[in-house]
């Protein structure tokens, strides 16, 4: 492209997110690839797109997961009496597709997707972070099957109340159209709409979409599942998604480490119908997760 920015040859343009944009970028020093995420400030509302930008990079540096995008650095660029007039934030950069580009193969392939995608956002719960955005296109999947949880600038410390509404309106959760502390239930509503979505083509009805008021929101008796819509949907997969898309947080399963467990059983279920050999799910002990990963060939990955 010829473009540079700070120290960085611009190889290619990624995407554009809330205010920014982010390239892939070369370090013309090292040759070491990045993703540079760039905002530019027009106007003063845009302050707030830097600012989304410094919590971004507060919250992402201290991770250090397979699953989670890291980050390297920041910087913001002032002009006279200390006005910001540009922002960049140094990140990993991922050679892989968001699922709303490039859908899983099947079912297994999208259960093992949202198994390292659960593992990413348990490990920032285990930090006292969530995510509060997640929806396909913040989920990365590589050729060499490594998943990617990526942009947080929406995430926050669990318990927060934010100042307005945020997330995606056909995976928001109810009690952050309703501005109520965000918290690890959030990341599981999240996901959960998004799983649905990713097996049926269809989005959730959530608070925002469906109306407003504790009354508008189409309860999930209510709401087709994804078993119903796609056959090929083993039902307990089906059944943990509509449990994560309860609207009360309280009714959700209780951790993202629950969601993990079912996701495994989903997958461990479809594995032994293809193989009448591999052993039952009735035949493990379930308590003991390094068996129940042993038959899955999973691996364990620790935050």
């Amino acid at each position: 492209m010829g473009q540079k920015l700070l120290n960085y040859d611009v190889i290619a343009r990624l995407g554009e997110g809330a205010g920014s944009v982010i390239y892939e970028v070369t370090d013309s020093v090292t040759g070491k690839r990045y993703a540079l995420k760039h905002v530019v400030r027009e106007d003063a509302k845009d302050i707030r797109f830097v600012e989304q930008m410094q919590q971004e990079f507060e919250i992402s540096k201290q991770f250090n997961h397979v699953n989670l995008r890291r980050t390297y650095e920041l910087k913001i660029n002032k002009k006279m009496l200390l006005k910001v007039t540009e922002a960049f934030l140094l990140m990993e950069l991922v050679s892989g597709q968001a699922l709303d580009v490039r859908q899983p193969r099947n079912i297994l392939e999208a259960i093992d997707t949202f198994i390292q995608a659960a593992l990413g956002l348990h490990a920032m719960h285990n930090l006292g972070y969530v995510h509060c955005d997640i929806k396909p296109n913040n989920i990365l999947r590589t050729e060499d099957g490594v998943v990617k949880v990526i942009d947080f600038g929406q995430s926050c410390k669990i318990g927060t109340i934010k100042e307005r509404i945020q997330g995606t309106p056909d995976y928001i959760a109810p009690e952050q159209v309703h501005r109520r502390p965000v918290s690890h239930k959030t990341d599981i509503f999240n996901l959960g709409a998004t799983i649905y979505w990713t097996m049926t083509g269809k989005n959730i009805p959530t608070l925002y979409t469906a109306g407003r008021g504790d009354n508008a929101f189409v309860v999930a008796e209510r709401v087709q599942s994804p078993n119903e819509l796609n056959s090929q949907v083993p039902l307990p997969l089906s059944n943990l998604v509509m449990d994560c898309v309860i609207p009360r947080p309280e009714k959700r399963p209780a951790s993202m480490e629950n969601v993990i467990s079912r996701l495994e059983l989903a997958k461990h279920q479809i594995l032994h119908q293809q193989n009448p050999q591999r052993p039952r799910v009735e035949d493990l002990n379930l308590d003991d997760d390094e068996e129940l990963r042993h038959h899955e060939g999973h691996e364990n990955i620790e935050p």
